[in-house]
C-alpha cells in the first residue's frame, strides 16, 4: 500500500488528478472510492492496474500513474500492466522498461527490424531505449560489439577552439551517450570494454569506409546529419548488425536545415526490415511540463505554417492581379473611343 500511495501521498494525488469526479480516501490498508458509478468503475480500474504492478515489483512513479490514467482511457488498447510488466535491463537496483504505449511498440519495433528509426521529441526516451536494447544485446552475446555515434554539430552555440587531444575535443559532444552507459552498467566495467573496443563511443564522422557486422549500432541526434552522412551510416550495414536512428526533427542545428533524418523519411518509408517509430507528447517520461512544452511548440509551429501558407496565398493572388493590369491596357488600345466614334461624310 505504502509503494501505491507513494512518498507524502503524491501517487494517490495523481490518481485523483485523472479522475477529479471521484473522491479517494486512504484509511489504514483500505482505499474508499466515491462518485458516479462510472467514474467510480474507472477509478477502481485504474487502482487496480496499479497495485497489480506493484505487486509485480515494480516502483511506481508519477510518471507510470499519468501513463498508466491515459492507458486506461483507451479500454481496446493494451493494459499498463502489459505495456510496463516487460523489463529490458536491470542495472544497479534500477529497472528500465517501457512506460507508454509508443515506446513498447518502439521496443517491439527493434526486436523485428534490422533498421528502426525512433522520431520524436525531447523527453521520449527514444536514445535511452535503444541504448538499453544495445546493452541488452551485449549481455545476451547477441552481438560482439556496440557501437554509439552521434554527429559533432553545435547546438546553435560557437565553442570556439577545444584544448586537448582528439579525444578531448569530442568528448564533449557524446558526454550523454557517456552518462547513459554508466548507468546501465558498471562504471568500472566500461572503460575495460571500451579498450578492448567490445563499447565504442565515437563521432559519426568516424564511420566512414567501415562495415559493421555482429553490431548493435546506434545513431543519436540524426536530425543533424546531412542527407550525405545519412546514407554512408546507413550504408555501414553488415551482416548481423541492428541499427537504431534516433532523433528530433524539430530541433534541427545545421546552418542550412538540410536534416537527413527529414529525407530518409520520404526515401526509405516501405522498405521491408526498416521500421518508422514515431513518439509523440504522450510518450514523454520526464517532468509533466515537458510534454506541454512539446504541445505548445507544436502549436505554435502549425499555427506559423498556417499564416505562411496564407501570405503565399495572398501574395499568389496579387501576382495575379498584376499580371491582369499589365495587359489590360494592350487591349483596351484596340477598341478605344476614338475606335466607337462614327466617320462623317463628306458636305
Amino acid at each position: 500500500m505504502v509503494q501505491l500511495l507513494g512518498p507524502q501521498d503524491r501517487l494517490l494525488r495523481m490518481v485523483e488528478s485523472a479522475h477529479p469526479d471521484v473522491d479517494v480516501h486512504v484509511r489504514g490498508n483500505e482505499i474508499t472510492l466515491r462518485g458516479a458509478e462510472g467514474d467510480v468503475r474507472a477509478a477502481r480500474a485504474l487502482v487496480d492496474e496499479l497495485l497489480q504492478m506493484t505487486k509485480a515489483g515494480h516502483a511506481l512513479g508519477e510518471a507510470d500513474v499519468a501513463s498508466s490514467a491515459r492507458m486506461m482511457r483507451d479500454e481496446s488498447g493494451p493494459r499498463p500492466s502489459e505495456v510496463m510488466g516487460e523489463a529490458i535491463l536491470s542495472s544497479r537496483g534500477k529497472t528500465i522498461r517501457p512506460k507508454t504505449v509508443g515506446q513498447k511498440d518502439y521496443i517491439d519495433a527493434i526486436d523485428q527490424n534490422t533498421i528502426v528509426f525512433g522520431i520524436g521529441p525531447a523527453g521520449t526516451g527514444k536514445t535511452y531505449l535503444a541504448m538499453a536494447k544495445a546493452v541488452q544485446a551485449l549481455q545476451r552475446r547477441e552481438v560482439d560489439r556496440m557501437i554509439l555515434t552521434r554527429p559533432a554539430v553545435e547546438a546553435g552555440e560557437r565553442l570556439g577552439f577545444l584544448p586537448g587531444t582528439l579525444t578531448d575535443k569530442i568528448d564533449p559532444y557524446l558526454r550523454p551517450l557517456y552518462d547513459a552507459l554508466n548507468e546501465m552498467m558498471d562504471p568500472e566495467l566500461v572503460p575495460k570494454l571500451m579498450a578492448t573496443g567490445t563499447i565504442e563511443v565515437a563521432p559519426l564522422a568516424y564511420m566512414r569506409g567501415r562495415t559493421l557486422n555482429n553490431s548493435f549500432v546506434v545513431l543519436d541526434e540524426a536530425q543533424n546529419t546531412t542527407p550525405e552522412q545519412m546514407k554512408m551510416f546507413l550504408t555501414r550495414l553488415g551482416f548481423g548488425t541492428k541499427m537504431v536512428v534516433t532523433g528530433d526533427i524539430t530541433q534541427v542545428d545545421l546552418p542550412q536545415g538540410a536534416s537527413g533524418l527529414r529525407l530518409v523519411t520520404r526515401v526509405l518509408e516501405g522498405i521491408d526490415d526498416i521500421h518508422f517509430a514515431r513518439l509523440t507528447s504522450d510518450d514523454v517520461v520526464r517532468h509533466s511540463l515537458v510534454g506541454r512544452i512539446v504541445d505548445a511548440y507544436s502549436e505554435y509551429d502549425e499555427r506559423r505554417l498556417a499564416a505562411r501558407h496564407e501570405r503565399d496565398e495572398a501574395a499568389e493572388f496579387a501576382n495575379r492581379a498584376e499580371r491582369r493590369a499589365a495587359n489590360f491596357p494592350k487591349a483596351s488600345r484596340a477598341t478605344g473611343p476614338r475606335d466607337r466614334t462614327p466617320k462623317r461624310g463628306r458636305s
